[in-house]
């Protein structure tokens, strides 16, 4: 079964716009597990632009079902990772100031790095995922550096699904057989939507989860929270 973790920064992004607690980022996350959700995504960055490190360790004392924090491994991210000790941390190579992730790390170039990062923490017992472009490649090198799941980027998938869906699809097929013959589990992340998921659950073999933020967010608007997570839901199990 493919899971569904909701990540939740675009609720912590309007809360912020006008300062408060209005929408309760927590009640949120709450509610988004009660409706279906199978994890909750978070992405803290420095500037505390959407979520905050309060939430996170409130986030931390109620999620129930599967807490995942994404983040570039700094110094701070790792103290988070030692005091929060969530079921996962997904490693992104964005800078602090970046709007979005939007590349996957060069695992070979950077192996060195990755490979203490997760030695580090996966000793706290907490699942280390590597978000990585859909290059078997790349996901090698995560393999090498004993990584227990890689996330594929996904936005170049959802822009070439609108023009050819059976080009855009084959390189995260490869990248997935790659990661499970190599013994790693396999996440896909970023732009995936009610248009385009369910194919891309249909073709990735061995797909363990799909993180959804902003398109999920944005469906609720029209559709209602518990109503758009069990569209999303249904992709997932057609």
């Amino acid at each position: 079964m493919t899971r569904l973790s909701v990540n939740i920064n675009k609720i912590a992004t309007l809360r912020n716009a006008r300062g408060g607690n209005n929408p309760d980022v927590i009640k949120v996350a709450i509610d988004c597990e009660r409706f279906g959700a199978q994890g909750i995504t978070v992405h803290p960055r420095p500037d505390e632009r959407h979520i905050r490190y309060k939430d996170v360790l409130m986030l931390r004392d109620v999620v129930t079902t599967e807490f995942n924090i994404e983040g570039y491994p700094d110094e701070r991210y790792v103290n988070m990772m030692h005091e929060v000790k969530p079921g996962q941390a997904t490693l992104v190579p964005d800078p602090p100031n970046a709007i979005t992730s939007n590349a996957g790390w060069d695992t070979i170039k950077h192996a060195a790095f990755l490979r203490d990062i997760v030695q580090e923490i996966k000793s706290l017992g907490v699942r280390v995922s590597i978000f990585v472009d859909p290059s078997p490649r790349m996901v090698e090198g995560a393999i090498a550096v004993g990584a227990d799941r890689v996330e594929l980027y996904t936005e170049p998938y959802a822009v070439e699904y609108l023009v050819n869906k059976e080009i855009a699809i084959k390189p995260y097929i490869e990248s997935a057989k790659v990661a499970h013959a190599g013994g790693i589990g396999v996440n896909a992340g970023h732009d995936l939507d009610l248009n385009n998921l369910k194919y891309l659950h249909q073709n990735i073999p061995h797909l363990d989860e799909v993180s959804i933020g902003h398109a999920l967010v944005s469906d609720a608007l029209y559709y209602g929270l518990e109503n758009t997570i069990q569209l999303y839901l249904k992709q997932l199990k057609s």
